[in-house]
């Protein structure tokens, strides 16, 4: 077996079946179900019969969950895919052939993501130059850091030429409940790596990354979602410092 994708989902049913169409060049897919109480269990099943489901509790550790899907696959060569992003019939064939080609000698490849936020590519800001290594051999290195997960790939790495899609937030409700979501596994695990708030962290930190993806990385070039993604992500900073504080107190507390 040549190639497996590894799909992350939780109460994905709107997404996981457009996901899972895009993946007919893999060998084996795995959907690892962080417990959804929607239909995604069923949506992945009609979706594709290779389509095996492993329930798994996330216990906002991404990166356990990634090798928990890392180990349970088959293939030589694992692709991780989330349930928002889709594969274009251009990126599967570059895969197709760097992982069919016995001269090429990677462990690893990194995919640039294009951002689609509220129908309009994203650019600019930090959304906008994303590359992720999603594409390894099996056996090449393991997942690390709980949030903002890396796949630490040992040995030569390259680069894939074209992108993968990712459809990000479908609304601003749906961003605000990811940014909670997210500053809350932050906060844990910074507090877990040692990591402390200050007053100045959370005072200055959010305008520092307001600044960063407006001006440096010219989401002002986007207009107004520009500002608007830009004050988002100055949010997320501020939630994420100002739980961690709170993080502290209560166990200084106790």
């Amino acid at each position: 077996m040549n190639l497996t994708c590894v799909i992350l989902a939780r109460n994905e049913e709107k997404n996981i079946k457009d996901c899972i169409s895009n993946l007919d060049f893999c060998d084996e897919i795995l959907v690892i179900d962080d417990n959804s109480s929607d239909k995604t269990v069923e949506r992945c099943k009609m979706s594709d019969v290779r389509c095996k489901i492993y329930k798994r509790s996330l216990n906002g550790d991404f990166a356990s969950q990634r090798n928990f899907g890392l180990d349970k696959a088959k293939g030589k060569w694992v692709l991780f895919v989330d349930a928002d992003e889709r594969i274009t019939r251009q990126l599967s064939d570059e895969m197709i052939k760097v992982t069919s080609d016995p001269t090429l000698h990677y462990n690893g490849y990194y995919i640039k993501r294009q951002d689609f936020l509220w129908d309009e590519t994203l650019k600019y800001t930090e959304a906008g130059n994303i590359k992720l290594l999603r594409l390894a051999k099996k056996g090449a290195g393991l997942w690390k850091r709980k949030v903002h997960e890396v796949w630490e790939v040992k040995g030569k790495v390259g680069f894939l030429h074209h992108p993968i899609i990712h459809h990000s937030h479908a609304n601003l409700s749906q961003f605000l409940e990811d940014i909670n979501n997210l500053s809350t596994l932050h906060a844990k695990a910074n507090y877990e790596e040692g990591k402390r708030s200050s007053l100045i962290k959370i005072i200055f930190w959010p305008q520092a990354k307001f600044i960063d993806n407006f001006f440096i990385k010219l989401g002002l070039l986007h207009g107004v979602r520009g500002f608007v993604i830009s004050v988002l992500m100055a949010f997320h900073s501020y939630l994420a410092w100002s739980k961690l504080w709170l993080l502290q107190k209560n166990r200084s507390a106790n």
